[in-house]
């Protein structure tokens, strides 16, 4: 993993989240991580209505998750994104979720670009292309 992040996301802990131990849940954390990618989605200006609207939809392929310590009730975390990889239907991002300094949980995600309507793979839209790797010309 990377020290430098494209984009953070901000998540509480509530009772909902954790398991008997007192402990986040470990399926909870996808749908952290999912809050955080879509929420970097609408950042830069492709919020899951939109996607939609132009007949486009990212699912998650595949994920690789390493949890290393756990998150409490009330804690508050930081989930971050960063894309580490983007070819014409796919990306990869990195994301991690942090309690202040503390590394919880990181991951790997590799996400494939497919049509709304028939879930076939399609081709990243140029436009969302530029948003996501601003720095290409």
């Amino acid at each position: 993993m990377t020290d430098s992040f494209d984009f953070q996301h901000p998540v509480r802990v509530y009772w909902e989240d954790t398991d008997a131990g007192g402990v986040v849940y470990h399926a909870q954390y996808l749908a952290f991580m999912e809050r955080a990618r879509s929420e970097w989605m609408r950042a830069i200006g492709f919020g899951q209505e939109a996607l939609r609207e132009a007949n486009l939809c990212f699912v998650v392929r595949s994920m690789n998750i390493d949890f290393r310590m756990p998150a409490r009730l009330d804690d508050w975390l930081s989930v971050s994104v960063c894309l580490a990889q983007c070819r014409g239907a796919s990306l990869v991002i990195t994301q991690e979720v942090r309690r202040g300094e503390e590394l919880l949980v990181g991951a790997k995600v590799r996400v494939a670009a497919v049509s709304a309507d028939r879930f076939r793979p399609v081709p990243i839209p140029e436009a969302v292309l530029a948003r996501l790797k601003p720095e290409s010309p």
